[in-house]
Parts: C-alpha cells; sequence; structure tokens
C-alpha cells in the first residue's frame, strides 16, 4: 500500500525532512488516519503532502516522496511511524490538478479533506510522483 501525509509546510516542511533525513509521524489523531498509520509496513511509499497556507508559495499540493523506516504500533492510539526521506517531487501536483483526475474520484483525498493520512492505489502514486 502507498499513502500521502499530509502536513503543514509552516509545522513540518518537506524541506525538513530533507534536511532530518528521517523523522517519526506524530500528531495524529483522526480514528482512521491513526488505522492508516497502525497498517503502514516498512519499505511502504510516501507522498508529503504540503495543505498550505492559502497563499500561492504555499499551495495544498504533493511536493515530495518518502518511505516507511519502521512502525510501532504497540500504543494503538498513538502509532509511532518512522520515515525516511526520498526525493523531491519534480513538479509538484496541485490539490486542483488532484481533483481533475479520474483516479481521484474517489479517494479520500477529496471526499474527506481533513484526512491527514490517505491510502493511495499505485496508479495514483504513479501520476502525483510523475513515474
Amino acid at each position: 500500500m502507498d499513502y500521502l501525509l499530509k502536513t503543514e509546510p509552516a509545522v513540518y516542511s518537506f524541506a525538513d525532512l530533507v534536511r532530518e533525513k528521517t523523522t517519526i509521524w506524530d500528531g495524529v489523531t483522526n480514528p482512521a488516519a491513526v488505522k492508516h498509520l497502525r497498517e503502514m509496513k516498512p519499505g511502504e511509499r510516501l507522498v508529503i503532502y504540503h495543505t498550505g497556507s492559502g497563499t500561492k508559495k504555499d499551495e495544498k499540493s504533493a511536493v515530495g516522496t518518502a518511505s516507511v523506516a519502521a512502525v510501532d504500533a504497540s500504543d494503538p492510539r498513538n502509532p509511532q511511524v518512522k520515515i525516511k526521506v526520498g526525493k523531491p517531487i519534480a513538479k509538484a501536483k496541485t490539490l486542483a490538478e488532484i481533483k481533475s483526475r479520474a483516479i481521484f474520484a474517489e479517494s479520500p483525498l477529496v471526499k474527506q479533506g481533513r484526512l491527514s493520512v490517505v491510502p493511495l492505489t499505485a496508479a495514483q502514486y504513479a501520476w502525483l510522483v510523475g513515474e
């Protein structure tokens, strides 16, 4: 399974992940998002998505990749997912572009806007990263 992780760039950006190389993905409280974190497995692919602040510079978009390095789900309410940096997406995909694609029509990314951890199909992942 592939996943998209949403983050507010003013709080933690893809550039922060690039600088740190790895991080623990935390602060997730939505039960559906927490369930997705618990289900993650080492090696799974991730897309980092900036939620933006409303300015053009911080437009909502998929900006980079990462992968799951380790998962500690011993606390089911607060699973600890260690992620490691991948690479920037050559051409970031905006939310408007995502919404215009039929492959995202049923995706929680567009149907459940507040969900911070979103499962992706292989086709969705490939389109987001430009494969």
